[in-house]
C-alpha cells in the first residue's frame, strides 16, 4: 500500500511536471509565432518599400526624357510645358525646379520663379546656384 501510494504520488508530481513543462513550451511557441508575425511585417514593408523606389526610380527616368527635351527646345514656353510634365512625374528633382525657375524668369514669371528656386533649395539646402538665383529675383508685391 505504501509503495502504491508513493507510486502514485511520483507520478501526480510527474504529471504536475509534464503539465507545467507544456505550459512553457506553448508559451515559447506563442512568443516564437508573435516574432514570426512580426518578422513578416517587416518583410512586407521592405517590399513595399522597395517597390515604391523602383517605381519612383522609373517615373524619374521618364521625367528625364522630358527634362532632356526641354534642354534641347529652342521655344521657352515649350521648354516650361516639359519641365512642368516631367516634374509631375519626378517632383524631387532639384535641378528641373531650378531650370525651370530659370526660364520662367526669363519669361518674366518672377514670382513663379521664386517658387520653383524656393522649391530646389527646400529639396537641396546647398544648391548654391539655386540659392543665388533665389536672391537676385525683385522681391514680388
Amino acid at each position: 500500500m505504501r509503495r502504491s501510494l508513493l507510486t502514485l504520488m511520483v507520478l501526480c508530481f510527474l504529471a504536475a511536471c509534464e503539465t507545467k513543462l507544456m505550459r512553457e513550451q506553448a508559451e515559447q511557441l506563442r512568443q516564437q509565432e508573435q516574432e514570426l508575425a512580426r518578422q513578416r511585417q517587416e518583410l512586407e514593408a521592405l517590399k513595399l518599400q522597395q517597390q515604391q523606389e523602383t517605381e519612383k526610380r522609373d517615373a524619374c527616368n521618364r521625367a528625364f526624357r522630358d527634362f532632356e527635351q526641354a534642354q534641347a527646345t529652342k521655344e521657352a514656353r515649350a521648354a516650361v510645358a516639359l519641365y512642368r510634365k516631367g516634374l509631375t512625374l519626378c517632383p524631387d528633382d532639384d535641378v528641373a525646379h531650378y531650370e525651370l525657375g530659370k526660364l520662367l524668369a526669363g519669361l518674366g514669371l518672377a514670382k513663379e520663379a521664386r517658387s520653383e528656386f524656393e522649391t530646389a533649395v527646400k529639396i537641396n539646402p546647398n544648391f548654391t546656384a539655386a540659392r543665388t538665383a533665389l536672391e537676385g529675383l525683385p522681391i514680388s508685391k
